[in-house]
């Protein structure tokens, strides 16, 4: 059996393209199940500076893009994107942006149980689909419960600090190592793949890996 080759990504769950781009990978994974990546996920929080409980999502993005039609604008084309992969984004029921500290603290403990994916999967529905707000501890633990973790060690673990300052400096690696937006997808610790590349991409890098392998 050919060696893994690492896939780390870089991502945020409330981040549309990451969605979508996981979405592209996905599908190239399943057309390809031969394939070589043992993926692995990393923080990256579009806002560092968010209040830990978060804001009113209005008031942020049109903070964020100056006014509501600035607003619309930036998001249009990720509606596009997001129809055109399959992809059902419920943007009108979203209340609240969250912080994603805590979110990315869960990922990192279902990584340590091999249920990192699940975790990211189940983090995007329920910001993107659900519309539910996960910064608040109690949505993380229900996810987690849904991912077959244990709610109540979650929950204990969010009471605390621990794995705080880990997240952020593995954050703050990441930008040191020139990472400034996400997706990226760095394929074998050596190349970095930006955005949210289609599934052809993805077929065209797994075929290239597996014919370097022999």
């Amino acid at each position: 059996m050919a060696e893994a080759i690492k896939l780390d990504i870089m991502s945020d769950p409330i981040c549309p393209w990451c969605y979508i781009g996981k979405a592209h990978l996905d599908r190239a994974l399943q057309d390809h199940p031969n394939h070589p990546f043992a993926i692995e996920w990393h923080p990256f929080q579009l806002n560092p500076d968010m209040p830990r409980e978060g804001m009113d999502r209005r008031a942020y993005l049109e903070g964020k893009f100056g006014g509501k039609e600035g607003a619309v604008k930036a998001y249009a084309p990720v509606v596009e994107h997001a129809e055109k992969a399959g992809l059902n984004i419920n943007f009108e029921a979203m209340q609240r942006t969250p912080n994603t500290l805590d979110a990315h603290r869960l990922i990192h403990w279902a990584g340590i149980e091999g249920r990192q994916t699940a975790a990211v999967s189940a983090l995007f529905k329920a910001y993107f689909v659900d519309a539910r707000d996960i910064g608040d501890a109690e949505v993380l633990a229900d996810i987690a419960d849904g991912i077959e973790m244990d709610a109540a060690v979650v929950t204990r673990l969010l009471k605390s600090d621990v794995d705080t300052q880990d997240i952020r400096d593995r954050d703050a690696h990441s930008r040191q190592m020139g990472v400034n937006s996400v997706p990226t997808f760095i394929v074998a610790n050596a190349h970095a793949v930006p955005g949210a590349q289609p599934p052809e991409l993805w077929a065209q890098v797994i075929a290239d890996l597996t014919k370097q392998q022999g």
